[in-house]
């Protein structure tokens, strides 16, 4: 069992849910606004930040819903992941993307939910939904 610290995460978003898992499921969506590029061989996902690279497992992925990973050097660790999910609320079908990610301790939790919503600003901003 992970003594990481799980944190999840909402942000509303106008977007069709089927514009939105292009964005959150292939290299090219996810390059427009999570890493500088992204590129995959199979499971894996390489991601690339300013030259480094990080490189992660793709765990499940349901079409038009979620997508989640494992980050590679958190192999060992099965109860670590990163998942993006799309939820739709059944009466308004208001759309939100739910971020669910770990953390090592409060000051890294802190900035990971910092890092998240930059991020998602800036998928916002490329689907003009800003």
């Amino acid at each position: 069992m992970s003594d990481k610290i799980k944190i999840d995460l909402e942000f509303p978003i106008q977007a069709s849910p089927q514009l939105l898992y292009q964005y959150i499921s292939t290299p090219s969506g996810l390059s427009e606004w999570y890493a500088d590029n992204v590129n995959s061989r199979g499971e894996f996902f390489t991601f690339i930040w300013d030259g480094s690279e990080e490189e992660a497992k793709l765990l499940t992925k349901k079409t038009g819903e979620r997508i989640k990973f494992r980050w590679v050097e958190d192999e060992k660790d099965t109860s670590v992941y990163f998942e993006i999910r799309i939820q739709v609320d059944a009466i308004t079908k208001d759309v939100s993307l739910m971020v669910t990610d770990f953390a090592d301790d409060d000051d890294d939790a802190e900035e990971m939910k910092m890092l998240w919503s930059n991020q998602i600003s800036s998928l916002k901003q490329v689907l003009g939904s800003a």
